[in-house]
């Protein structure tokens, strides 16, 4: 999960784009945060407690004097508790407030006493926007080391078009992992192929395998966290796959093939984590097959690998050996028939490997003959090791 382990604090403020906040919050859960939301009480006016609560699945804060709350003090509770603050919608008046010290609610309170990081996501009519007043005043909150997603240009809910649309929910969640995991992967595109393919026998059967896609799912986490931008092309998959990563979905390995090398120039490192089905039927059979003994002639499928190895040029291209028996002869002759700069090889018997796991065990070759084994470590942990073997 993305935000595993993490507490941020998601203040909402008197915005007609308060709703779209919703599902950033719902998004921050899904991906493993503890949110606390606090709503201004202009913000009650577009969006309730109970929605954020149920979102959240945590008391949600309106007033600073509530003496239903814990006896803590709230806004400092909540200052020292976070990782990170977003407000999103932020409007023009706690911009103000906070460019001028002003701490009068439980939100501003909460910002001026934390030593957390704060995210605004400002959102507001396009002329308002556009004031040297306000612009002055989120300038001078950048130069105080506050971070902005700043608006875009679209359709405003007054009826304007122009710039004061709130950024894309993406963008927030793309800017708060840079902001809590660093970006050592920022401005590097990283594409990942993730999951099973599936070959077509008749009209309801097909080859395919066990793969799950949690460690390709694992690696796009990791690579999203250090700021990259993720193209993730999955096959089929028993996991849900990261918010923040570009998705294209395939079913066979054709389409994956077709994927890959449709968006490998794009990337800076390719990372093909994926289980392709390396045969398929010669022929597919469109109605269920009944009452009868069938043999199938298989064909090769191409291998998408060794074809991006062929053309990768400078980039950096991660390939996995899944083995039962002589795992590093294996392996080091996919390094070289795949061109490939790092291979990561498992043996799939071996007791906390394999697929369908939350944990891996794995020797990692480099192209320079480095060897390095991993021992039993979680898929994530293993995603981390891969990513700072390959930067």
């Amino acid at each position: 999960m993305l935000f595993a382990g993490k507490n941020i604090v998601v203040g909402v403020t008197g915005c007609i784009a308060a709703y779209k906040t919703c599902q950033l919050v719902s998004d921050l859960v899904g991906e493993g945060a503890n949110v606390d939301v606090i709503l201004t009480e202009n913000a009650t006016n577009f969006v309730t407690a109970q929605t954020f609560e149920t979102l959240s699945r945590n008391p949600v804060t309106v007033d600073m004097f509530d003496r239903d709350k814990t006896w803590e003090v709230g806004h400092i509770s909540l200052a020292q508790k976070a990782d990170l603050i977003i407000i999103s919608p932020c409007t023009a008046n706690v911009i103000g407030k906070l460019a001028g010290g002003i701490a009068d609610d439980m939100l501003t309170t909460t910002v001026l006493a934390t030593k957390a990081p704060v995210l605004i996501a400002p959102a507001m009519n396009t002329n308002m926007y556009t004031n040297k007043i306000f612009q002055a005043n989120m300038a001078k909150l950048a130069n105080l080391g506050f971070s902005f997603v700043g608006a875009v240009s679209g359709r405003l809910a007054c009826g304007d078009v122009g710039v004061g649309h709130i950024a894309d929910e993406s963008d927030i969640l793309s800017a708060a992992r840079r902001i809590l995991f660093g970006g050592a992967l920022s401005g590097k595109t990283v594409l990942v192929t993730v999951g099973a393919t599936e070959e077509a026998i008749d009209g309801v059967r097909f080859i395919t395998n066990r793969s799950s896609g949690k460690m390709g799912t694992a690696i796009a986490r990791q690579a999203l966290r250090r700021g990259a931008k993720v193209i993730l092309i999955a096959g089929r998959v028993s996991v849900n796959l990261p918010k923040g990563a570009e998705i294209v979905n395939v079913k066979t390995t054709s389409e994956m093939y077709k994927a890959v090398m449709g968006n490998y120039e794009r990337a800076d490192i390719i990372i093909k984590a994926a289980a392709p089905s390396d045969y398929r039927p010669a022929e597919f059979i469109k109605s269920k097959i009944k009452d009868k003994e069938i043999e199938l002639h298989l064909v090769k499928n191409a291998d998408i690998a060794a074809a991006v190895g062929v053309v990768k040029g400078e980039r950096k291209l991660v390939i996995f050996s899944a083995e039962t028996d002589n795992l590093l002869e294996n392996a080091k002759g996919k390094l070289v028939s795949k061109n490939a700069d790092l291979v990561v090889a498992n043996d799939v018997t071996a007791k906390g490997a394999g697929f369908e796991g939350d944990t891996n065990i794995a020797t990692l070759i480099g192209k320079d003959g480095d060897i390095f084994d991993t021992g039993l470590v979680s898929k994530d942990r293993l995603a981390e090791i891969i990513l700072d073997r390959i930067q």
